[in-house]
């Protein structure tokens, strides 16, 4: 999977747990200062990139992702 369908995708899981639209959430955007976020839907995140992207992710080291970026990379690193 390239990093570009990736980043749609972690988009798409972040606007339904956030309920934003995909289109405006930025690469670079911060879960928690640019997109509000609070801990308990941190936790829902890597859930569901978990489920989405159908992988086992670390939980300690997935609760350290702060951005789309990071998110992307992390995830890829998976695939």
């Amino acid at each position: 999977m390239e990093k570009s369908e990736i980043e749609n995708k972690v988009k798409k899981v972040v606007g339904e747990v956030l309920n934003i639209a995909p289109s405006e959430i930025g690469n670079e955007a911060n879960f928690i200062f640019d997109l509000g976020a609070n801990s308990m839907q941190s936790v829902e995140l890597v859930g569901a990139f978990e489920e989405e992207f159908e992988i086992e992710m670390d939980e300690d080291k997935a609760l350290e992702i702060q951005s789309i970026s990071d998110a992307v990379n992390f995830i890829s690193g998976y695939m």
